[in-house]
């Protein structure tokens, strides 16, 4: 979904519950809108990457300005890098703005809200031993907050 300004949204610490609620309803609003790119139009949009190595999967993707992402859950902990460009996360832990270069570890159970402020390519490496994108999304991706409680 494409935006003219970055939304005003202040840091803080939210409660997980609060946050995790709430992230769901940005996403389904999102979603019905209209104007957000779901599925393999997204693909279009934001092309990714693929490579798998030893025990390792790298998603590369690129991200135009102006643009509002809902991340996926994830289910275990990984590396991430970004490679170029700023954008600004809401997680559970509150806000934070970034530029490249920079990298980081994204924790099990996260999910984000991402503003693109300036064209970014972001970098992922996950541990695993699939040899397929659909084997590695299933291993890494959590379709909902209770199948991380199992």
């Amino acid at each position: 979904m494409q935006l003219t300004k970055p939304t005003n949204i202040r840091a803080a610490k939210y409660t997980k519950e609060g946050f995790r609620n709430g992230i769901q309803e940005v996403e389904k609003v999102l979603a019905n809108s209209g104007k957000a790119y779901v599925g393999k139009e997204k693909d279009k949009i934001n092309p990714l990457e693929h490579k798998f190595a030893d025990g390792i999967y790298t998603r590369k993707i690129s991200c135009p300005p102006g643009q509002l992402l809902v991340t996926e859950i994830h289910k275990k902990d990984n590396a991430f890098f970004v490679m170029t460009g700023k954008l600004t996360i809401m997680s559970e832990d509150g806000e934070v703005t970034i530029e490249a270069p920079y990298y980081g570890i994204t924790k099990a159970g996260t999910k984000r809200i991402i503003y693109i402020h300036e064209h970014v390519i972001w970098i992922t490496v996950h541990p695993t031993n699939a040899k397929t994108v659909k084997d590695a999304e299933e291993e890494l991706i959590a379709k909902s907050y209770k199948e991380l409680e199992v």
